[in-house]
């Protein structure tokens, strides 16, 4: 398995198109599975820069528009998933090409490791007071019991800092514990991470939302209200698309809401960056570069 890692916007798609040619050209074929935890979810493609259909070059993908946004995505589901479609394709004697910026899910399909259960009760407490005091009183809490995971998490993701804290309660050990930096592969695999400097990758995302805006992310929510949006656990917190829904509720104005979007982009790919940056053996490059397509056709077939 080859997996292709990195922060939004740094050109993951293309560059696993371009490894899947080069392994076709080979006489191997290859197939893609989505790990970007929105692009599961049918409808939502602007706002997630969703690979159209008609560019995909006839390699197959999987995981894409797989949720109806009231569903509840979850990184136990998600590893079963992938995992699964993983063994497919490798039966298929295909090489199956992981491609994503969702660090936890990439992690739980990457790395031999399971995740604790969970209880309603404890839960539920530390879902009360993300709803009395909001999630930076969460972060405080987890700061002073796993401030790696705090950390990694960031304040303001109320869902993966009440796992976070329920996994300590319930295990005594930090959640950080179970994150895979070093832990075995679940099977043989080669990671590409991509990564660009700084300032070019943060004027990239400021015009990759500038973009949305203007190629009908407005439109999209509106639809995808009809469908019940707002109740959907995970979509609607996905970062544009709250901000899409606030202004079309009138909360935003539109300048407002793309700065917002902007802004959390920006900090999303900073976690994104340091999550991956953790991983042991990754060859690093940039989009484009066909030297490390070979390297990484090299590896596989030897």
């Amino acid at each position: 398995m080859i997996a292709v890692v990195g922060a939004t916007g740094t050109g993951k798609s293309a560059f696993s198109l371009d490894l899947a040619e080069r392994l076709r050209r080979g006489g191997r074929a290859a197939e893609i599975v989505n790990a970007d935890a929105m692009q599961l979810y049918r409808g939502m493609d602007v706002g997630t820069a969703k690979l159209p259909w008609e560019e995909r070059r006839g390699v197959p993908h999987h995981l894409l528009d797989v949720l109806d946004v009231v569903d509840e995505a979850s990184v136990e589901w998600y590893q079963a998933e992938a995992r699964r479609v993983v063994d497919e394709i490798a039966a298929r004697g295909a090489v199956p090409i992981l491609v994503g910026g969702s660090g936890l899910y990439v992690s739980g399909v990457l790395f031999d490791f399971r995740f604790p259960g969970t209880d309603p009760e404890v839960r539920a407490e530390f879902e009360e007071l993300a709803a009395r005091s909001g999630p930076r009183a969460l972060h405080a809490l987890l700061l002073q019991t796993d401030p790696s995971a705090a950390e990694s998490i960031g304040p303001h993701n109320a869902r993966r800092l009440v796992r976070a804290l329920e996994v300590g309660r319930l295990t005594g050990e930090p959640f950080s514990a179970s994150l895979p930096d070093e832990a075995a592969r679940w099977r043989a695999s080669s990671i590409v991470g991509l990564a660009e400097e700084r300032s070019a990758l943060v004027r990239r995302l400021d015009e990759r939302v500038e973009r949305m805006w203007a190629g009908g992310m407005l439109d999209e929510v509106a639809e995808l209200a009809e469908r019940g949006l707002e109740r959907g656990v995970t979509a609607s917190r996905a970062i544009g698309y709250a901000q899409a829904s606030a202004q079309l509720r009138g909360e935003m104005s539109e300048r407002e809401a793309v700065e917002t979007t902007q802004a959390l982009t920006r900090r999303y790919a900073r976690r994104q960056v340091s999550w991956f940056r953790r991983y042991a053996d990754v060859d690093w490059t940039t989009a484009g570069d066909q030297a490390a397509v070979e390297r990484t056709v090299a590896r596989l077939l030897a």
